[in-house]
């Protein structure tokens, strides 16, 4: 995850510079959400290193999905994933990854293609606690409006709240044009981007862990990448549009 708060600070002759602001990280805050029992969300996962750093989405007994900025920089020997529990520190089983697929055409600068694809050395044996999500279908998008779940262990805004427990929040899914507009200064987003807040913000809602899951139903439409802030009025979470890329993760998954 990543904060935003030096980035707000960048002078606006930056922009001059290089055409836009940077895109700004995420502070992976859930703001006025819910804590969550796993077996509601049972592909969720914790990507660890020497702790929890990351989120991200069981989609098969040996593939994670995930963030490639999660994973940019890092080696498969230094990753494992705890599958099956509502608490990132404890419980659960933990999974070497064997191997990073991430995607080619990632670009740090603007964080377009931000999805990589973990290959874990054995299999996860499914139960209630641990199963896979549902890839969205080719074509198929998400109408405005559309109420989706956004979980993760993501910090919050509340001495109360703890982020040791897995938290969940609902978002509506935001017009592309008007979070393009609300982006422009940062270069707006792209084709592989799906936003998702509530315009006036401050609504039950913002972003869990970079890397974790976006669902709509029972369909992972996105994967939690970065944003302005967190709940800000007129800036929506951004997530990378998982439909995007079906084709890439079916290549890799050898569907």
């Amino acid at each position: 995850m990543y904060s935003v708060a030096l980035l707000c600070l960048l002078p606006l002759a930056l922009a001059n510079t290089i055409g836009f602001l940077p895109r700004p990280r995420l502070d992976g805050k859930i703001v006025g959400g819910f804590e969550v029992d796993v077996r509601h969300v049972p592909y969720q996962v914790s990507l660890q290193s020497s702790s929890h750093f990351c989120g991200g989405s069981l989609v098969s007994h040996n593939f994670v999905f995930t963030a490639a900025h999660c994973t940019d920089g890092q080696t498969a020997s230094n990753l494992k994933v705890r599958v099956g529990t509502s608490e990132h520190g404890s419980g659960g089983e933990f999974f070497k990854v064997k191997k990073i697929h991430q995607h080619p055409k990632f670009n740090y600068n603007n964080i377009d293609y931000d999805f990589s694809l973990l290959e874990l050395e054995e299999s996860v044996t499914f139960t209630s606690e641990r199963f896979p999500v549902r890839l969205p279908p080719k074509g198929d998008d998400v109408p405005d409006g559309a109420l989706l779940l956004v979980s993760g262990w993501g910090n919050t805004q509340s001495s109360q709240e703890s982020n040791l427990h897995l938290r969940a929040a609902v978002v509506p899914k935001f017009n592309d044009e008007k979070c393009n507009t609300a982006y422009s200064q940062y270069g707006g987003i792209t084709q592989t981007m799906i936003c998702a807040g509530f315009e006036e913000g401050g609504k039950d809602a913002c972003q869990g862990d970079s890397g974790g899951p976006l669902t709509y139903g029972t369909f992972l439409v996105g994967v939690v990448s970065w944003g302005y802030g967190c709940a800000q009025p007129h800036y929506p979470g951004v997530y990378s549009r998982v439909v995007s890329v079906r084709d890439w993760v079916e290549e890799v998954l050898g569907f």
